[in-house]
This record gives C-alpha cells, structure tokens and sequence, in this order.
C-alpha cells in the first residue's frame, strides 16, 4: 500500500499503522524504539501482520476517525451487508494493548483474519500456543496474548480465521504484550476501553483553544502531535516509523523515533500556543533530565527515556519500503554538531514561560550553561538543521538560531528578572547579526544563502523573519522569500534545498520530494508579508496532500504524486497548526 494509505491508532507510549485493507503492518512495542512484532510495512507479511476485514481482502469503502479520537472506524460494503472494524489502543494502565472490534453494520457478511507475530523487526519466528482458547506467541524477551472469542486455526506458521458477522454482532480482539518472564495480565473489558478511551480524547481536546476557520486541521494534527508523546516522560518522538523513503527505492532511509530536541521544541510551540500547558511542563522536565551534565555533551536528540546512545544498524534481512534499502534502527546523526538546536530549545522555554509556564532555577541554571556553549562555539561550522552528512559548513540558519538562543537569553533577563551576563550577551548578539548580514547575504541577488559563500537557497531561511532576525517587511527578507518561490518549488510546493550531482551539501544519493514543512513556513511568512490570499491558496494545496483521515508524512513528491518519508511526522503537523493560526 501507499504510506498515505494507511492510519495511525496509539496509546502514547507506542502506535501502529493500520492499512485501508484492514491490516496492521507495522508495530513496535512496548515502546515506540522497541522492536516491531509486525513488520510488513518495511518487507512482506513474512515479517509480521494482522488483517482484519471481509474474505477477499479489499480496501475499507470508507474509514474516519471517531470526531476528535484516535480511534480509528473502516466500514466495508459488501454484496451481503456491511461490517464495520473499529481500532485503538487504549491509553495503558501497566501493558499495551491494541483492540480491533468487528461489528455488523447491516446484513451477514463473511470475515476473515490472518495474524502473523514476528518479533525482533521480522526476524524472530515466535514459538505459538493456545491456552484456555487464547493464544499466546514468546519470542526472546517478548510474549503476546490474543482474546477473542474467536478461534483461530494455525498453519504456515500464522494464525487463521473465517467467521460470519451478522447485523448488532460485535466480536472483539484483543492483542496484549508483556515481557515473556511474567504471567499472562489481566484481560481488559474491550468495550468499558473502548468508551474510556473515547472519553479521554474528548477531554483532552477540550482544553484547545484553537477556534479559527481550520478547527477540523489543527485538532486532528494536535491529535497526532499528542499521540507521539511518551506519556511516561514527556518525550515527544519525531514520527513512529524507521525508515520509509524520502526516496522511492532510494538509500535516505532513517529512523525517527527518537525524540529530536529541535522537532520537540517546535511541537511544544504548537501545543502551547493552542492551551496545552501541561505538555510543555512534561516536556521541560524531560529536558532536564535528558541533557542533564555537561553542555559540550548535548546532543541533537535522545531516546524516549532520555538515552543517549542510539547506534545506526542496518536489518538486511528486510526488503524495505518499496526496495529502498537500507532498512536502518537507530540513527548516527546523534553525534552531529546541529548549533541551531541551542536556539530552539531556548526560545521554547522563554515562549513556555511568557505562557505561563512556571519558573524553574535549575532550567536557567542548564540555559545558562547551554548558553556559554554557544558563546565559545557559535563561530564553528556544523551539520545544520537537516542532518547533511556531507561537509560541515556554517549554515546561516544555524548562525541565526545561534543569535535567537542570545536574543531570547536577553529577554528573560528583561522580562522575568533572572540573572545574567546580558551585557555580553547584547553584545555577542550584534556580533552574530552583523556576520550573518555580511556573510551570509548575497547582495547582487538580494538573498541570504544556505551557508557562507555559497550560492544555494535553504528554505530554513524563512525562519529568519519567523523568529524575529529581520522584520519581514525588510528588502532582504523580501528577496530572500522572492528568490526561494523561484528556485527551490516544485509543483508549487517548497523543496529544502536543491539536490544535484554537482551538490555535495547532504553527501548522499537519489532526489526527494518537497518538504512538507518548508512550505508550511512559506504559508506563515506569506500571511505575515500580508499576502493572505496567495497563502490561503498554497495552505489550501497542502490540506489536500493529507490523506483521507489527515495526516501528513514528512514530503510530499510531486514526482508520483505520493507522499513520501516517515509517516505521520511531527515536523509536518507542527508547522500546519502556525500556519493555520496565521491565517485566522
């Protein structure tokens, strides 16, 4: 199936994608980083699946989530009747679950199963037995249950079932993990879940205090943005998957599911500004835990649970999405030097505390350090906001989130009374400015550029006048926006920079699609410009990309038509809630 042919259901702690055919493929638990017991989605259903709809194996005729939930509804009309799928997880009290109930809508129809258990990314052929009725799959340190009242037969190594469905039936399944040294744990009332559940989405919702013209947008894209948080510990995780391509059958595979301090920073901003506080306490808190030591020791991101060492591997034994090779856990650009990331986090925290968020002397205490990081380093090239692994450079967008970590540094002190070398800080602030304008501008094109005395746009430049470098109205800004609508669009949609041969800036391999996010920023800066007629229309574009329940993968290739990268991605839903905001 296409990525935007599938749905995400979760409990805040792991999530699954589950296809239009009624099949989960892909499922990692017991948290999001955890090796997946179904795979299909990065091989084949040799590596791991669970179907569920009418014999035949067509896709739903229609699906929806339930208004402002995460549960997910597929209805099939069939010569027979129609039959109705619902699929979550409940949000977990001790061990995940994910619960499929089947119910018949209208007339008889005929339904069928297939679960297939690999754990260890495919890898491991769990050994499967039934106890009392239930089946019980132990592979290494996992083990699942399936209840249901359903029995289903084994053979080729999967567990199979054909049963009717008739008008008011309603059969559930319901599929749990534990660790394989425990007992079985307690079975759950599906349907008392199923209504908990419900209730819990339509309260957190609640709070949203986002009310403008695209109310239906930005809650479902809050939704997601809520359902890849690690409720445990506030972490926010950059998309569920690993690598789905950004190239169709191409090597720009990566693993998301880590929590990048940069795209957490940005989802904070999106929740915060739409009355979720909470979040953004959790969020800090993590924070302070995670990069906890020495500031020369901050990374770009860490694990869920704030770990540091994420290794790079490569699952050979996996085909890939679509044959885009390698498959890859883990993720090497841990140890990139990313020197904007000091900016995010610091403006996250000041607008954080300009919303409310309480003080907290041990957060200025690591601000302060974070900052004398960037005092002594500022000046060095790095890796950038997109993870280049070619050459470092000094990209200008990370020169200017150098000078926001500085500017924002200042306005705590001026604003909320904390203490601080400000003077310094004022002064080092100017220098930076001063250098970006001189260095990184391209004066006979009127456009600054992706790094020092290079000629290449970098649609990261629309952030200068979003964080408040340059006012919007200034002629460089203008030409900067000008320059980047004539050279980096791409079926009218916005790619990160330009990628050819004679291009080593990512030191990699194959094209990719245009990034979803760049052209959100188009949205937000065109509103701000005040042309809100030409952003109206390209915001209105970028809803349609989104698939049928609205979510958004990470790029969007005009090349297929497809979207493209992992699925659904944070960097892509954060930008579509500011954007909205901007045109209301």
């Amino acid at each position: 199936m296409r990525i935007e042919d599938y749905a995400l259901i979760g409990d805040m702690q792991s999530a699954a994608l589950v296809g239009r055919d009624g099949s989960i493929d892909w499922l990692c638990l017991p948290r999001f980083d955890s090796p997946s017991c179904f795979a299909a989605l990065l091989g084949s259903e040799r590596n791991g699946h669970w179907w569920l709809g009418p014999t035949g194996r067509k896709p739903a005729t229609r699906r929806r989530y339930r208004p402002d939930t995460l549960i997910l509804e597929s209805e099939w009309d069939t010569p027979t009747g129609t039959v109705r799928v619902t699929d979550f997880m409940p949000p977990r009290d001790r061990n995940p679950d994910v619960v499929r109930i089947v119910e018949g809508v209208s007339g008889s129809v005929q339904v069928s199963t297939q679960l297939r258990v690999r754990f260890d990314y495919g890898r491991i052929v769990p050994w499967v037995r039934r106890t009392n009725g239930h089946l019980q799959a132990i592979g290494g340190p996992d083990s699942v249950w399936l209840h249901s009242p359903v029995p289903l037969k084994g053979g080729d190594y999967a567990h199979r079932a054909t049963f009717t469905v008739n008008e008011g039936d309603r059969l559930p399944f319901v599929f749990t993990w534990h660790p394989s040294h425990e007992p079985m744990p307690p079975q759950i009332d599906c349907h008392s879940q199923l209504d908990e559940t419900e209730a819990f989405w339509a309260e957190w919702v609640g709070k949203c205090t986002y009310s403008g013209p695209y109310r239906e947008a930005v809650v479902r894209s809050l939704i997601t943005l809520k359902g890849l948080t690690y409720a445990p510990t506030g972490g926010i995780v950059a998309a569920p998957t690993t690598s789905l391509p950004e190239d169709l059958g191409g090597v720009r595979n990566w693993d998301y599911r880590f929590c990048w301090l940069r795209d957490a920073t940005l989802t904070l901003d999106a929740l915060i500004s739409s009355g979720y506080l909470e979040e953004a306490a959790d969020w800090r808190a993590w924070l302070l835990r995670a990069i906890a030591g020495r500031p020369q020791d901050l990374q770009i991101m860490y694990g869920v649970a704030g770990e540091r060492r994420l290794p790079e591997l490569r699952l050979d034994w996996l085909d890939g999405y679509e044959d885009s090779r390698p498959v890859r856990i883990g993720n090497e650009a841990v140890k990139q030097l990313q020197l904007d990331v000091y900016g995010e986090v610091m403006n996250c925290l000041y607008v954080s505390r300009t919303r409310g968020l309480s003080a907290d002397d041990r957060a200025w205490t690591i601000q302060r350090q974070l900052l004398d990081y960037v005092e002594d380093h500022w000046d060095e090239p790095d890796e950038g906001l997109w993870e280049v692994r070619g050459p470092r450079r000094h990209f200008v967008h990370s020169k200017v989130m150098c000078w926001a970590a500085l500017d924002r540094a200042v306005k705590y002190v001026e604003g909320f009374g904390r203490t601080g070398p400000v003077d310094k800080w004022r002064a080092l602030r100017d220098v930076i400015h001063a250098e970006i304008c001189d260095k990184g501008f391209d004066a006979q094109r009127n456009t600054f550029t992706q790094s020092y005395g290079s000629s290449e746009l970098d649609a990261a430049l629309l952030m200068i006048p979003m964080v408040g470098f340059l006012p919007v109205d200034d002629p460089r800004v203008a030409g900067t926006v000008a320059a980047i609508e004539k050279e980096l669009m791409a079926d009218g949609f916005v790619l990160r920079y330009p990628i050819a041969e004679d291009n080593d800036v990512d030191g990699l391999q194959g094209g990719e699609g245009a990034f979803l996010a760049c052209s959100f920023w188009l949205v937000e800066v065109m509103a701000m410009q005040g042309r809100k007629d030409e952003a109206k229309d390209l915001f209105e574009r970028l809803l349609t990309l989104r698939n049928d329940v609205g979510l958004l993968a990470e790029e969007y290739d005009p090349r297929y038509g497809r979207l493209v990268g992992n699925f659904p991605q944070a960097f892509s839903h954060v930008p579509l809630v500011h954007a909205a905001r901007a045109l209301s």
